[in-house]
């Protein structure tokens, strides 16, 4: 039987030949991530499991990055339990706030510790990005977590596939961020509940990882189970770079069963916005009109990697950030920061007017480094925009790339770049 790219990676960890949408099946993992957030949660529930150990202490990544560094005293109680599982249970892979650290979906395949053909679940909903790398990722819950560390295995109904095809070369100034939020808004929030968004087409090999990477990030906001990207010579590339395990590269078969097919013409799209107060809510730069903003924030693991950062750069460098807008970058791994350091473009950013955080996902959830006050707009390179997403319920967050984000930080309403260039 014919099988899509995903549908191949959980055979193979399934220890099938084939497998096919809809049946579930037990797959073995290769990581199980957790953040400070979600672990506690799965600590808690370990026990219940009746394991004293995890069942493989190199195959666990416990990232702190979400109220990190420490909030407030709950913020640090929660990394307190996190850091003592680790230490008790001899994780290889903690990483600790300061040392090499960052945030967990940028982190990991910069660490090497997701390669192509991969399963990898994590407590986190965008744990989808690894699809980046031609492995199948996606998020669980707390729960399934602690399962995960447990058996190093968990269950899985096989997801069936939404075929995007992409074609031609985008323009300067569109990049990965709004090939999927154009994406989602053609097809909703909810356009690929449990499916895989199985990307291909000559158009891929014009995306960067770092597009990659923020198109697999928000697969999730589809509805998708997972998002993929077939293995080329740009992934081959990046895994060796980074110290990957040798990668297990699977492809879909050509007459693969796919649920639909979107076509998409990157020489076509335009840098592209998602208005409040959901990602399918987007407009093109050209119809957003006069919305004056009052804080911007570029970072998080959809757009915080050192491509994004140089973009912010090369737009707001001998700039200043308006008078009236709080501009906050925040590179997305400690590799990412002392890179921007190294290149100047920390410089840029402070003298341009900009605050600039240590890793962190921060302002990105509501939790800290950013919170918007009553009636405050903000234009973010994160993930969600939902109601009180980063702060009051009165507050309003518009999704964009890093080039938009940079570029409305400068006019102090939302704009395209090639509006203050």
């Amino acid at each position: 039987m014919a099988m899509t790219m995903t549908q191949k990676i959980f055979a193979a960890h399934a220890g099938r030949d084939e497998v096919h949408a809809g049946e579930l099946v037990m797959a073995k993992l290769d990581l199980v991530l957790g953040n400070d957030i979600t672990t506690p949660v799965a600590i808690g529930a370990f026990p219940k499991f009746g394991k004293e150990k995890v069942f493989d202490k190199t195959k666990i990544a416990l990232v702190p990055d979400h109220f990190t560094p420490n909030k407030d005293i709950k913020a640090a109680a929660q990394c307190a339990c996190m850091r003592a599982f680790a230490r008790e249970q001899g994780i290889v892979n903690y990483f600790e706030v300061g040392h090499d650290c960052g945030i967990e979906h940028a982190l990991l395949p910069e660490k090497g510790l997701v390669t192509a053909g991969d399963l990898v679940i994590g407590a986190d909903s965008h744990t989808c990005t690894y699809g980046a790398l031609g492995a199948f990722s996606t998020g669980v819950g707390s729960t399934d977590m602690a399962a995960g560390m447990s058996a190093g295995e968990t269950w899985f109904r096989v997801p069936s596939a939404i075929k995007v095809v992409l074609k031609g070369r985008p323009r300067k100034w569109v990049g990965g961020k709004d090939v999927i939020l154009h994406l989602i808004g053609l097809i909703g929030v909810d356009g690929a509940r449990y499916q895989s968004l199985e990307f291909t087409g000559e158009g891929v090999s014009a995306l960067s990882m770092d597009d990659r990477f923020s198109i697999a990030n928000m697969a999730i906001e589809a509805g998708a189970k997972n998002g993929i990207f077939p293995v080329d010579d740009q992934t081959l590339a990046y895994l060796k770079a980074h110290g990957a395990k040798v990668p297990r590269v699977y492809a879909a078969d050509p007459d693969a069963a796919y649920d639909r097919t979107v076509e998409i013409d990157l020489a076509v799209l335009e840098p592209t916005v998602a208005f409040p107060h959901l990602p399918e809510n987007t407009k093109k730069i050209s119809e957003v009109g006069e919305v004056k903003i009052d804080q911007v924030v570029i970072g998080s693991c959809t757009n915080g990697r050192i491509g994004d950062l140089r973009i912010a750069a090369e737009i707001l460098k001998g700039k200043k950030v308006a008078p009236n807008v709080r501009c906050i970058v925040i590179p997305a791994t400690q590799r990412v920061y002392l890179q921007a350091l190294e290149e100047g473009l920390l410089k840029i950013f402070v003298e341009a007017g900009c605050a600039v955080s240590t890793p962190t996902c921060g302002p990105c959830l509501g939790g800290h480094m950013g919170i918007l006050a009553k009636g405050e707009r903000c234009v973010a390179t994160t993930n969600r925009n939902f109601v009180g997403r980063m702060g009051h319920v009165e507050s309003e967050v518009y999704l964009a790339s890093p080039a938009v984000a940079a570029a409305s930080a400068i006019a102090g309403r939302i704009a395209g770049p090639e509006g203050v260039c």
